[in-house]
């Protein structure tokens, strides 16, 4: 058994649960919020068996595509004062899967 923690946009979450309900693979989200960006993510726990990994992973990659988005710049913390003014380009979205092993796994 692995546990899979998924961190995911906010916009792509729900889309992520609804296909994982269609192909049975339970799964828990919790709202977090990234960062860097300080956007919504959703951090999504998973339990599955060791030959599922692969098929959630290929779920995440098709529901969580990365995208590109303009924001001001005020909003990075590394840009100097000359460039607070302008927008800049991010890539935002996209998906991270942690795939941890399961020494044990009780329900009650």
């Amino acid at each position: 058994m692995r546990l899979l923690v998924m961190i995911v946009s906010d916009t792509d979450a729900d889309r992520l649960m609804r296909r994982l309900v269609e192909v049975n693979i339970p799964a828990t989200k919790v709202s977090s919020t990234g960062g860097f960006l300080r956007k919504g993510s959703a951090t999504i726990l998973s339990g599955v068996a060791g030959e599922q990994v692969d098929e959630v992973v290929e779920l995440v990659r098709e529901e969580c595509r990365a995208r590109t988005e303009y924001v001001p710049a005020q909003m990075l913390p590394f840009l100097e004062a000359p460039y607070l003014s302008a927008q800049t380009q991010v890539r935002v979205g996209g998906g991270i899967v942690f795939v941890l092993p399961v020494e044990r796994f009780v329900k009650t």
